[in-house]
This record gives C-alpha cells, structure tokens and sequence, in this order.
C-alpha cells in the first residue's frame, strides 16, 4: 500500500522529467545570460530588453498559458521553478517574469472573454510585457480604498486618477488597472479594465528609486479622463475585487518562489566561501559554530521551499490556496530576510561590499515582506482561515 501512495503522491521536491528539463534550461539561462548582466542592470537601474527578449523566446513569458495563444503550456509549479531559478542569480529579472505570468496573464486568462483572451494573450506571450494596477497613493494594504474612478461613457469609461508601485510600468504596454465605478458601494464598486500605454490621457509617472530589485522598474501611473472602450473591461462591473483578490491569491505563490530563490542564492555564495576563506590555519567551514548557522539557515530554507512547492501544487491541483499562499509568501520572506542577513555576517567585511553578491541579496530580500500584500496582511490572511 505504501508503494502504492508514493506512486500516487510524490514528493514535493520530486520532480516529473519536464519539470527537471525545463528548470535546467532556466538555470542555464540564469547563469550564461543573466549572471554577466547583473552588475550593469543594477547600476542603469534596468532590466536589459536583451534579455527580456530572450525570456520571451524560451517561453517564460507565458509559462502557464495554452500553445494555441503561443504559451509554453506549463504549470504554475513551473513558474515557481523558473523564478526561483533566476531570483538565484538576479530578483529584478525574476519579478519581471513573474508579474508577466502570475498577476497580468492569470486574471486575463481566467476572467477574460475568448476575444479578450485571444487578442491580448497572444500579444504578452510574444513581446508584450504587461503590469498590475491596483495599489494607490493612499491605499496600500486598504487595497480597495480606491481613489481612482471609472466614469461611464458612451462606448466605454472615462478613468481619472493614479497608481502606485508598479511593477514592470517602464516596460509594460498594457495594465490590467483597477478603478472604482461608484464609492458609495466600496468594494463592490470596484471593476477592472485594461488600458494599453499610449491611451489618451494615459501616462506613465516616474520610476522609484529603490532600495532592492533596483533593475526592476516601479512606477506610478496618472490618468487623466483616459478613454477605455467596453471591450477593454475585464470580467463583470463591479466585480473588480473578486479578480484582484484571485490574482494576488496566485501572485504570492510566486514571491515565495522569488524570496527562496534569493536566499538560496545567498546561500550558495556564502557556502562557497567559507570553504575557501581560512582564519586561524582552517576554513571557515569548518568551525562548528558556522556550521550550526549554516544548518539552520539551510533547514529554514527547505521548510520555506516545501511550502511554496505544495502552493503550487495544490493550484495546479485546482485547490483553494488563498491560505496556502498567505502562508508560503509569509514563511519565505522571513526566511530570506534571515537568510540573507546570516549570509552578509559570514562574508565578515567583505560581505557589505558590492564586490561580493550577498550585500544585493540582503537588499533584494527585504521587499518579500511588502509587495503583494505586507506581512501583516498575510497574518489576517491566514487567521481568517484558521478561525473561520
């Protein structure tokens, strides 16, 4: 019988022969064409279009999505694989393949229209980098405190107002932005569209300064009186909350992807080290007490990946993850906050200096525990399931 449930639920970390193959091809890529770019990206503060060309071309801009739109025909599982690969090497070029699957082509593939689907799917899988607008000025974590309004017109809506924090916004061509058609109603008044960059009264606002992810562009949004026809509304009106509650339901999958990723490779470097770097006629390495953090280190890291593996599973599976995620996203994060901070510590000096990698791993860290919902907000997450 044992045998017999192996079969049928393998481990997590057990992966199907695709799965393998795809994530090698990823880890190559992440090694020959994004470890030599890394220092300059994070000095222009830009994801070289390069290599984002290249991601395109080996489908990790449509990971999940069906071969008939040009998608790979993946599975989310392989989208945490292919970020977690690249966040090993660089977070700014892994965010930027991660929103392009999880929070712009998730809630257009799964609310879209055939239409909708066909027309701007086949676009994102091809050259098209897309956003996720939701965040505001004055309403982070208040995520459905929406200032900005939705105003019908003849043929459309008129949107007025801004956005904040968004991810991908100097590549981007089309944002699946949400705005409010009547306050009065709060979150039921909430409705999504999509806007494509060069609509009238669209603008693109300046580009953040960031302590981490510095390669990876955020950037407000301003409309002003923006025209988006009827066609452009994704799903139903004022239904706008349900899909940014799914959509970031299944983004936070990938931040843990990304968060284990950068600590995994602040690990790896770290490890490295300490089996070259002698003090007192030995390597670091083999001093028990380093050895004891290294462990722990490395068990905290493996916890945090069991985690964000069985979320995937589980919405590859066609479960309810919204606690499975809250938790993967939380976990992780802190995880690579320790992670990352233990790496620094064990480099010595030479470990808060930009010439070894670790000091970019600590500052690349911390946004796990901000963007897609803040740790706090995983926190209410995961109470409500557990107390319901």
């Amino acid at each position: 019988m044992s045998s017999d449930l192996a079969t049928a639920r393998p481990p997590l970390t057990l992966l199907s022969e695709e799965e393998v193959m795809f994530r090698d091809a990823v880890t190559a890529l992440a090694e020959g064409e994004v470890r030599p770019r890394v220092h300059a990206m994070e000095e222009a503060g830009k994801v070289d279009p390069a290599l984002t060309r290249q991601f395109f071309q080996m489908g990790l801009m449509g990971i999940e999505l069906p071969e008939a739109v040009g998608g790979a025909g993946g599975t989310a599982m392989m989208i945490v694989l292919a970020v977690e690969e690249l966040s090993k090497v660089d977070a700014s070029a892994a965010i930027q393949v991660d929103v392009q699957n999880t929070l712009v082509e998730y809630p257009l593939a799964t609310y879209g229209t055939e239409e909708q689907r066909q027309r701007w799917l086949s676009r994102l899988t091809a050259n098209t980098v897309g956003a996720y607008a939701l965040s505001e000025p004055g309403s982070g974590s208040d995520a459905f405190a929406l200032a900005t309004r939705a105003t019908k017109v003849d043929g459309g809506w008129r949107l007025s107002g801004a956005k904040a924090w968004i991810t991908n916004g100097a590549e981007a061509e089309l944002f699946v932005v949400f705005a409010t058609t009547d306050p009065a109603l709060g979150y039921k008044g909430i409705t999504a569209f999509v806007v494509e960059k060069g609509t009238e009264g669209f603008s693109i606002g300046r580009k953040e300064d960031k302590l981490g992810i510095r390669a990876s562009s955020t950037t407000a949004l301003h409309f002003d009186n923006a025209f988006v026809p009827d066609a452009d509304v994704l799903g139903e009106i004022g239904k706008g909350y349900k899909i940014a509650i799914d959509t970031l339901n299944v983004g936070r999958i990938g931040i843990g992807a990304q968060m284990i990723g950068v600590a995994g490779g602040a690990l790896a470097a770290a490890t490295a080290y300490l089996k070259e770097r002698k003090q007192f006629g030995k390597p670091l390495a083999e001093f028990q007490g380093i050895q004891f953090q290294v462990a722990q280190a490395a068990t905290e890291l493996e916890a945090a990946r069991l985690m964000v593996y069985n979320a995937a599973r589980l919405k590859d599976a066609g479960q309810d993850i919204a606690r499975e995620g809250a938790m993967a996203k939380l976990y992780s994060s802190q995880v690579a906050e320790r992670v990352t901070s233990l790496c620094v510590e064990l480099f010595g000096g030479y470990g808060y200096t930009k010439e070894y990698p670790v000091e970019k791993f600590y500052r690349d860290a911390k946004i796990g525990t901000i963007y897609e919902g803040t740790s706090n907000m995983q926190l209410q997450t995961i109470a409500k399931a557990v107390l319901r």
